[in-house]
């Protein structure tokens, strides 16, 4: 075909398997034209909906809205090409996508715009809202939603109130894109080089042949090491190389507030006073008031309520917890220190009794994982290394699907001819119990350039169902179901050339997790896709992917994929219960690191006035009552806090917290009819995964449990003992 013939692939329909993302034939040039293309058609489905003679109703106003498809081939193009463009940009970047995102973002937000203030549109549908035909459950949650998002986005606003939301929201949309470009620029431009063997010392040899590698791919001799995952996390924890930890953990922790052009702190407060005024703008307090309006935790005082109940409740286990690796460093570095001593004095007779370790000696952040570690070896014997021979990449995919069939009876075949945007991805096809197509599922496993860090799930295509014959009502012999196409994305080890990709215990947590958010997507199960899968609010998004995360240590689970990747042995019960007695190894101290974010999170955003502090002392004191280790005064959290500054967690990061309760509660209810129980399987199925945000949340819930969640069950499982009173 000749170029001058070739037709945007966001123009046609697809000729994929499922329709799914044609990405070996979508080009660079394809996105803009595909952009500017759907905003216009946009703006002429609001013409005819503002337009139309007819009195307003739910069905001509509130449903065009939201843009429910139909069978005479309509698709939202703006929707499909904005999917591709922006799941690629946190999985597959390079400079000249991210020139468009910062050329585009200001031209889709002021669309966004434009259709939110629309006053006529506006009218229609609070005409709708005040005098609608009955409706379901779920055409009620559409209508309330759509409505509350209009005012919510400043309908209710005189002129000039509209234009300055314009201004703010536009301007926040540059800087959140502007924040996670500086971010991933700064992670990768650190290496730490090695030439000398010698100061590889403690690393275990997979560490060893990734940083190998990874030298090798740069074209460099040695080993290098970076600040993704994979490498970052066994250098910090088996390193015997005190300065290289300290290196490494200052670069981790100073990226983006060094005096260049990736500089994060401005803007970091220049977003939360945005948010501040918006929130203000719209008749709230402060932006938690505006964003909690939302949540199950409904307002500020709920969420300091579950974060100081966390703090009273772990915080003492949490000290004892540190205090016990501060007495592994004292002792192992007066150690160090005697036989330094030893070597200097050529075998001359020191009593040990008159030996005094130097005062000054004091753990430093640094030095935190390598010890705890060596704490965790003495209490345990178990380390990462000692189960990576047993998770090996293929193996651990095939034990998380297997996990999924025998709960909820689904399978997985990978589809080679599903279309992938990087030879790292594999494509699945996902089968219900019946054997009928459920879902497209994409498991991107490895950290590369142009990968942002972390690990998330997303969608290249939501699920809902779509009217066959426009002219007749919608209904069951009236409607197809469009399933939806899944995403997990991570960071996982990569592959050597000696040895597959073996994961630590961590990583198989991580593909939990965000495999539990997957189902939630794979098992949607409604009408309107703003409503489907993981469209829920963001303090019960979190419920499916924590819930997941308690099969790592079940036996029963780890007996059905965890072979040695040499031998073939399966893990052994000796290891599998060291696991088990492991588990809540630090429990108290993570579980304070975890709302230490919650508070410097609710710090920036219960904010009433403007914020004028410098963002590093302030982070300091927003956290202090959660911390129990030193912190340094030039490390900066605020800066790389992605989910805070550039994701949807802004006054919203207790979420975490508040969903750890919800799983705990909801697998306590496994555990007593049995992890693998298909009954038990099928209620979190039909109640939670199916639903997405049809219905209030704690209504799912409590259909689900019988009865609302309350914290014993995660103070249990964690071995959390608590005073009583009263």
């Amino acid at each position: 075909m000749s170029e001058e013939k070739r037709l945007n692939p966001f123009f046609e329909k697809y000729h994929t398997p499922h329709d799914t993302a044609p990405f070996d034939r979508i080009r660079l040039e394809d996105y803009e034209e595909a952009f500017m293309e759907g905003i216009r058609r946009d703006e002429e489905q609001i013409e005819k909906i503002i337009n139309n003679p007819e009195k307003p109703t739910f069905d001509n106003t509130i449903i065009s809205v939201d843009d429910e498809k139909d069978g005479e081939g309509y698709y939202d193009l703006l929707g499909r090409v904005s999917t591709v463009f922006f799941n690629l940009l946190s999985a597959e970047t390079n400079d000249d996508m991210d020139a468009l995102a910062q050329k585009m973002s200001p031209i889709l937000t002021k669309h966004a715009n434009d259709i939110r203030l629309n006053e006529k549109l506006f009218e229609r549908i609070k005409y709708v809202h005040q005098h609608h035909r009955k409706l379901t459950p779920e055409e009620k949650m559409l209508l309330d939603n759509c409505y509350d998002g209009f005012v919510r986005s400043g309908a209710l606003l005189d002129a000039a109130g509209k234009e300055r939301l314009r201004q703010l929201t536009e301007e926040a949309s540059i800087l959140g894109l502007q924040f996670s470009q500086n971010l991933l620029k700064e992670n990768k431009a650190f290496t730490l080089h090695i030439t000398d063997e010698a100061q590889l010392d403690g690393l275990p040899d997979s560490a060893r042949e990734a940083a190998a590698l990874a030298a090798k791919e740069l074209g460099q001799e040695g080993w290098v090491f970076t600040l993704d995952t994979p490498s970052y996390s066994p250098f910090m924890t088996y390193s015997t190389q005190r300065e290289l930890r300290r290196q490494m953990y200052m670069a981790k922790n100073t990226e983006c507030i060094h005096d260049n052009a990736e500089n994060n702190l401005e803007i970091c407060k220049r977003l939360i006073n945005l948010r501040r005024e918006l929130a203000q703008l719209l008749g709230h307090k402060t932006y938690a008031d505006y964003v909690l309006k939302h949540r199950m935790a409904g307002n500020v005082r709920n969420v300091y309520k579950l974060l100081n109940d966390l703090i009273a409740a772990y915080k003492p286990t949490a000290q004892k917890e540190v205090e016990a690796i501060e007495k592994m460093f004292l002792k192992e570095m007066r150690k160090e220190e005697r036989g330094k001593r030893k070597e200097n004095t050529s075998g001359s007779d020191i009593s040990h009794s008159t030996f005094h370790f130097p005062l000054s000696t004091k753990m430093k952040p640094w030095d935190f994982g390598f010890y705890s570690h060596k704490l965790q070896l003495q209490k345990y014997n178990i380390d990462a290394e000692m189960l990576r021979p047993y998770f090996e990449l293929s193996k651990v995919i095939d034990g998380v699907f297997g996990l999924a069939n025998r709960l909820y009876g689904i399978t997985f075949k990978e589809n080679k001819d599903i279309p992938v945007y990087h030879p790292d991805v594999k494509a699945y096809e996902v089968f219900d119990k019946d054997g009928s197509y459920l879902a497209v599922f994409y498991a991107d496993f490895h950290p590369r350039k142009g990968k942002q860090g972390g690990a998330w799930m997303t969608e290249y295509q939501s699920q809902w169902k779509e009217r066959i014959d426009v002219k007749k009502p919608f209904g069951p012999d009236n409607c197809k179901n469009i399933r939806p196409h899944v995403s997990v994305v991570m960071n996982l080890t990569k592959p050597t050339e000696e040895k597959p990709a073996l994961l630590t215990l961590g990583e198989v947590e991580t593909f939990l997790h965000e495999f539990g958010h997957s189902l939630h997507g794979m098992f949607a199960n409604t009408r309107f896709e703003s409503l489907s899968g993981t469209n829920v609010w963001w303090d019960f998004v979190e419920l499916p992917s924590q819930f997941m995360e308690n099969f790592a240590i079940e036996k029963e689970f780890l007996r059905t994929f965890a072979f040695h990747y040499q031998t073939g042995e399966p893990i052994p019960d000796e290891l599998i219960d060291r696991i088990r007695r492991s588990r809540n190894y630090n429990v108290a101290y993570a579980c304070l690191r975890q709302v230490s974010f919650g508070l410097l999170d609710m710090a920036y955003y219960t904010k009433k006035d403007e914020f004028t502090d410098e963002i590093i002392p302030f982070e300091k004191k927003a956290w202090a009552k959660a911390m129990v280790t030193e912190q340094l005064p030039d490390t900066c959290m605020t800066v790389q806090f992605s989910h805070i500054m550039a994701g949807g967690y802004a006054a919203g990061y207790y979420s975490y917290k508040w969903a750890e309760v919800l799983e705990a509660d909801a697998f306590a209810v496994f555990k007593k009819h049995g992890i693998f129980n298909q009954k038990t399987a099928q209620r979190f199925r039909d109640n939670i995964l199916s639903k997405g945000g049809t219905e209030n949340p704690m209504v799912l819930y409590k259909r689900f449990k019988g009865c609302e969640p309350t914290i014993e069950a995660l103070l249990k499982r964690n071995g959390i003992k608590t005073k009583k009173t009263g």
